[in-house]
């Protein structure tokens, strides 16, 4: 390694090579240097990358007279200080290999693309640089990779001597012929050529050997202008390109220590292997290679001014003493050094930052002296002086015309100047080869450059694992490869770039927020530059800065550009790059998941393809690829689900098989080839797409459409299993996440059996890609492992069977020995599914024995078919309840807790005693037993919550079903007493503690839509027990100090009834009643009592209670007014034939029970004003003003109430009660009341 070229101090030199035998050093040690040359008129810097170079070594200074034409004794011996090839002039020929970029490219991947402008041999460089100086021919291949030109010399004459024996490239002969040269014979080299080339070789070889300087050598070796010419003369273009390809790609195993690089990508290891390491070579580092490996001595870093170019060099470096870097060179003394020898020297020094040179003079080859020259000194040597600014403007002017012109990627382009000719010319061959119907491999640049794209975009893979910025421009390589490649001779590369270009797409995250300026901006497939919106500007500025069509246009219309007069390459500034490279490559992102899948799908299906086309045909099951595949289903309501409970096995692909690693798989390939590892990519990416879009059409309610994606998932994934030796983590992890997501789907279709033609129609759609892919999938696997579980069944207790059993495999797979580390946030939501699953299965089968037991006309000992459903409710229930306390969800433990205590109120329903003549018979032990078994699930369920606050929704409804269990237990008790079995007292304590109970989760205070619903219940509980407390008091005999306390009570909850129905607005008939039983009450109080005095107070208060209920009769008479409005309207008759006014009334007025009320309310009313009157009449005491005031009121309420028709429509009748109601409100002493 020339570190010396970059540091004087030799110690530097020492630390920064490999001592032994001069092995590479890597970048990251390599040394740099900063030069200012021609009083710093010229900026350039040097980094080594890699040298094979061992430490310079003093060069041994010749002695006077020394006869250079005499051979040393180690002439032609490889030596590393010349390089691998020192038997030529300075250690290489004079022309380099024609993809000796590639090398270089491959080698150092990571410069590639972004931060290098050239890549290229030195030699191709001082030739480009030297081209207004020189008239000698100039051809050149360029190839762009983003912001970088990698440039090699094209041989012309040697490709058409090729051309001449395989018949290729005859296009391209043609139109050299025809366009640009009609005379291409090869110009021999002189003699004098050979002369000078072996004298300087034999120099080099005596300044490394300076013992025995002038050893003869054998006679054999005096003429080594053949070898060289023979060399010179070699073909150095790999033949076997287009077939070593394909040599490499179809052998099944790979050798050891040769990995190719989509085998890494594709194998998915990409994230393991570090960012800085380079990825392998596609190619043998053998006879594979064909001119691919990077030969140079050194490659260097070269920034010169603000051009940052990768150069190969192989100029050897000598050091030593007071000059530790050196560079020698042999001159005829003869003859002076002109101008290109000048710029050839000082490039070469400035690229190897070499600070002196030396130079030995000769005459016929007997050495005279030597002379050292300081790098920056030699621009001003007598007879070479030249500018360096201009040399750096020839260098600017080249790249941005190159830059401005090889715009597409993947082209290749000839930069060409004939012999003596001042115009340059710049061809897209890549275009004219397309245009001359060649195939692609007809041009031998198309797999190395193919082969790079790949590897960049490989490359770029590892940091987009970090940064999504490079995704668009990773996009753009692979398109580009793809399109430079033919699927048959080059599969694998096809099938990882398909692969690679389907990872592109992120399936399980939302895209970036500038996803949408993404979009919108657009993204290329020919570049990641902006030429749509440069080429105007570049259109603008031709006539200044770039010169298109010479005067001859015949000549030039094949060309992309050109340079009329190379001195324009002189002039600063006169070519600008318009050719802008983006910051970061556009990648079209799509908001729409669905159209991203559509995305993978697609490459992953050109993959597949690829892959197939390299296996050889078995005995695969006959099937059309444009035939669809029916997707059967099938009506599981005959035989149940019985008989699917036999069992279904989901798990059968959840397991790692026992795949033979020798024998062929089910299509004849063999395991552990690139074929197989690129399938299991393929594979489970198409599946990872499926179940995406399966989730998509979940969230869209499109239930059809997202069990036929979920079946192609799974179809994927078990055709992934069959060619699978193990399933990793991550793998198992997917599949789990499937399972649920079939799981919910089944759930779906199951509560929404109404559209199920709609979700059939769905099912059913395929679409040919889909079909292409599964017929991809089918050579492999049959795939029907999960048939069962992804059918289409019409029976919704199939289909919730089907669901609970995906859960439970996804539960089994998430605890299994493989996930437990990996998927503790699955489990929560595996639990919670399968909690909800057995819900629904206990719901289902809750209700189906509540609809048998509401079809069963007569009522008898409950059936077998109704408890095996309660079982099943039951235990469904018990497991969802341990589901969800295992994840301490309590909101749904409650939600379970509570839907049992409903299924034990049916079977309490179902167990209610019913006589022979079909009347209830007493509340049988039964009958408790489960009601009271309800009471402690909803118990358990508030304690669950804990508190309102935590869910309120949930607490209410289960407050208010406690509620509800305890009022029905106390009405049942009451109103079926079962006096067989109890005490009348026992049976009275149980049902006020059962009412108070009730009464206890009636929640009054809080505002919610359940509040009205709450106040009638507590005036119904009330209203019960001032009846039962009311019936006691009149059939308790003996104890008198009991009565009291029933009349007292009687009368507390009479009170709190009538403030309850008062304060509802919808309960008039409720109302009246409570308000008649307490006037009976009242009676029944007065019938007791002896003296005039107590008679006149109790039927006074009577009075009081009766003129309570006008308020009872003014909502009655408002009802039945709406009701007449509406008979009124002109679709009276419609109204009329509703169910509602069927039942008696359309404002829900219940008419019949409105006359009984009536007819009970004259009744009593009568008797009240009578009983008032006689007594008021035989009273001995003097009557006051006051008094005989309310008896003459009384009279004539009563004289109106006897006069009154009794035939009479009801509205009159409530009207007239109204009225005399209203007549006795002022006399009760209730002011406010006075109108």
């Amino acid at each position: 390694m020339s570190s010396s070229a970059e540091d004087r101090d030799p110690r530097t030199v020492r630390d920064n090579v490999e001592e032994s035998g001069g092995g590479p050093t890597c970048a990251g040690e390599s040394s740099k240097h900063d030069s200012a040359c021609a009083g710093s008129e010229i900026k350039s810097r040097a980094v080594v990358k890699y040298s094979a170079a061992p430490p310079p070594t003093s060069y041994a200074l010749l002695q006077e007279k020394t006869d250079l034409k005499l051979p040393p004794a180690n002439w032609l011996r490889e030596n590393p200080q010349l390089g691998t090839a020192g038997t030529t002039v300075l250690g290489s020929s004079s022309k380099s290999k024609p993809f000796s970029s590639f090398g270089m490219a491959y080698e150092f991947i990571d410069c590639i693309g972004d931060d290098v402008d050239v890549v290229s041999d030195s030699e191709n460089i001082k030739k480009l640089l030297k081209i207004p100086y020189s008239k000698s021919h100039v051809s050149m291949a360029v190839h762009r990779v983003g912001r970088t030109l990698l440039l090699d010399e094209l041989d012309i004459q040697e490709l058409f001597m090729r051309s001449s024996q395989t018949g290729d490239w005859t296009w391209l002969k043609e139109f050299y012929q025809r366009l640009i040269d009609q005379k291409w014979q090869r110009k021999k080299k002189s003699k004098e050529h050979w002369y000078q080339k072996a004298i300087l070789s034999k120099f080099l070889y005596y300044s490394i050997n300076g013992d025995g300087a002038a050893a003869p050598v054998a006679d054999n070796r005096n003429e080594p202008e053949e070898e060289n010419e023979a060399e010179e003369y070699s073909a150095s273009w790999p033949t076997a390109f287009t077939s070593a390809a394909s040599d490499i790609e179809e052998s099944d195993a790979p050798k050891p220590g040769s990995v190719s690089v989509d085998s890494q990508f594709a194998l998915g290891q990409v994230t393991s292997v570090p960012k800085e390491q380079n990825l392998p070579m596609l190619f043998d580092e053998g006879e594979n290679s064909q001119g691919l490996r990077n030969d140079f001595v050194r490659n260097i870093m070269w920034t010169f001014e603000d051009i940052h170019m990768l150069v190969g060099s192989n100029m050897p470096i000598f050091g030593g003493g007071r000059y530790p870097a050196v560079s020698l060179r042999l001159r005829d003394n003869n003859k002076p050094i002109n101008i290109l020898t000048g710029i050839d020297y000082w490039l070469d020094n400035l690229m190897c930052n070499v600070p002196e040179l030396v130079m030995c003079f000769h005459v016929n080859g007997i050495v005279q002296k030597y002379e050292m020259i300081k790098t920056e000194e030699i621009p001003h040597l007598e007879n070479s002086n030249f500018s360096t600014r201009v040399v750096k403007d020839i260098a600017q002017n080249i790249l941005s015309f190159l830059k401005s012109n090889c715009t597409k990627e993947g082209h290749t382009y000839w930069l060409f100047k004939a012999s003596g000719s001042d115009i340059v010319k710049l061809y897209d061959l890549t275009t004219l080869c397309e245009e001359a119907e060649e195939e692609k491999c007809q041009n031998p640049f198309t797999l190395p450059v193919a082969v790079l794209l790949y590897r960049v975009a490989s490359n770029l893979m590892l940091k987009a694992r970090q940064n999504r910025k490079h995704y668009g421009t990773i996009r753009t390589l692979l398109l580009n490869c793809v399109k430079l490649l033919d699927e048959e001779r080059h599969p694998q590369i096809m099938a990882s770039a398909h692969y690679m270009l389907s990872e592109l797409f992120q399936l399980d995250e939302p895209p970036d927020g500038d996803g949408g300026e993404s979009l919108r901006a657009g993204g290329s497939e020919d570049s990641y530059s902006d030429e749509d919106g440069e080429e105007e500007e570049l259109t603008e500025d031709s006539d200044e800065n770039c010169s298109y069509s010479s005067s001859s246009p015949q000549d030039d219309s094949k060309a992309v550009a050109v340079i009329r007069s190379v001195w324009e390459l002189s002039v600063p500034e006169k070519y600008k790059s318009t050719h802008q490279i983006r910051p970061s490559g556009v990648f079209p992102v799509s908001q729409d998941k669905e159209e991203r899948c559509r995305h993978v799908l697609s490459y992953v299906l050109k993959g597949l393809k690829a892959v197939d086309g390299t296996i050889k045909e078995s005995d695969l099951p006959a099937a059309d690829p444009n035939t669809p595949i029916p997707l059967k289903y099938e009506d599981k309501s005959a035989t149940g689900a019985c008989a699917a409970e036999q069992g279904i096995s989901l798990l059968e692909r959840a397991r790692p098989l026992q795949v033979d690693q020798k024998h062929p798989t089910r299509s004849g390939m063999i395991p552990c080839s690139w074929q197989h590892r690129m399938k299991l990519q393929l594979f489970l990416k198409a599946s990872k797409a499926y179940y995406v879009l399966s989730d998509a059409a979940t969230n869209l309610l499109k239930y059809g459409r997202a069990l036929r994606y979920i079946k192609l998932s799974l179809q994927c994934y078990d055709a992934y299993c069959s060619v699978s030796g193990t399933l990793n983590p991550h793998v198992l992890q997917f599949h789990s996440q499937c399972l649920s997501l079939c799981g919910d789907i089944q759930l779906m279709l199951a509560q929404n059996a109404n559209n199920r033609a709609a979700y059939l129609e769905e099912y059913s759609y395929q679409t040919k890609e889909d079909q292409e892919i599964l017929h991809s999938l089918q050579r492999e696997s049959s795939c029907q492992a999960f048939n069962m579980a992804t059918d289409l069944a019409m029976d919704p207790e199939y289909q919730l069977f089907v669901s609970s059993k995906c859960y439970e495999a996804a539960y089994e797979l998430v605890i299994s020995e493989a996930l437990k580390d990996h998927a503790s946030d699955q489990l929560a939501q595996v639990l919670k599914r399968l909690g909800n699953i057995r819900n629904e299965m206990g719901v289902y089968h809750m209700n189906q024995a509540a609809a048998m037991q509401t079809e069963k006309e007569v009522k008898t000992s409950v059936s077998v078919a109704e408890q095996e459903m309660w079982k099943k409710s039951f235990s469904f229930f018990e497991k969802g309840i341990k589901d969800f306390e295992a994840i301490e969800d309590s909101t749904n433990t409650a939600l379970l807790l509570c839907n049992t205590g409903r299924l034990m109120r049916i079977c309490a329903q179902a167990h209610c005693a019913v006589s022979a003549d079909q009347s209830r018979g007493e509340f049988s032990p039964e009958e408790a037993l489960y009601y009271n078994k309800a009471i402690d699930y909803y118990s358990r369920a508030l304690k669950s919550l804990a508190s309102r606050g935590n869910h309120p929704a949930v607490w209410d409804s289960v407050n208010w079903e406690l509620s509800t269990t305890y009022f029905t237990l106390a009405t049942l008790l009451q109103d079926y007493a079962p006096l067989s079995r109890k005490a009348q007292e026992q049976i009275e304590r149980e049902v006020t503690e059962a009412m108070m109970k009730s009464l206890k989760y009636c929640d009054l205070q809080t505002e919610s839509a359940r509040q009205p619903l709450y106040q009638y219940r507590a005036a119904t509980i009330h209203h019960r027990l001032a009846s039962m407390y009311h019936s006691c008091y009149r059939n308790q005999v003996g104890d008198e100090h009991l009565r009291k306390q029933h009349r007292s009570l009687a009368e507390l909850h009479y009170g709190k009834a009538v403030c309850l129905f008062v304060s509802l607005k919808d309960a008039p008939c409720e109302l009246l009643r409570t308000l008649l039983e307490r006037v009976a009450f009242a009676e029944f109080t007065m019938a007791g009592q002896t003296s005039s005095a107590a008679k006149l107070k109790s039927l006074t208060g009577a009075v009081e209670i009766m003129a309570e209920t006008r308020c009872a009769f003014q909502r009655i008479h408002k009802e039945l007014l709406e009701e007449q409005m509406e008979l009124v309207k002109p679709d009276a008759a419609e109204a009329a034939q509703s169910p509602d006014v069927a039942g008696g009334s359309t404002s829900g007025l219940n008419l019949a029970e409105v006359m009984k009320l009536i007819g009970v309310f004259e009744q009593s009313f009568s008797f009240l004003l009578l009983q008032l009157i006689k007594l008021m009449t035989t009273m001995k005491r003097k009557p006051s003003n006051k008094d005989e005031e309310w008896l003459k009121t009384y009279k004539n309420v009563y004289s109106k109430l006897l006069r009154a028709e009794k035939n009479a429509p009801l509205l009159s009748r409530v009207e007239l009660h109204i009225e005399l109601l209203q007549q006795l409100t002022p006399q009760t002493g209730s002011d406010d009341t006075h109108s």
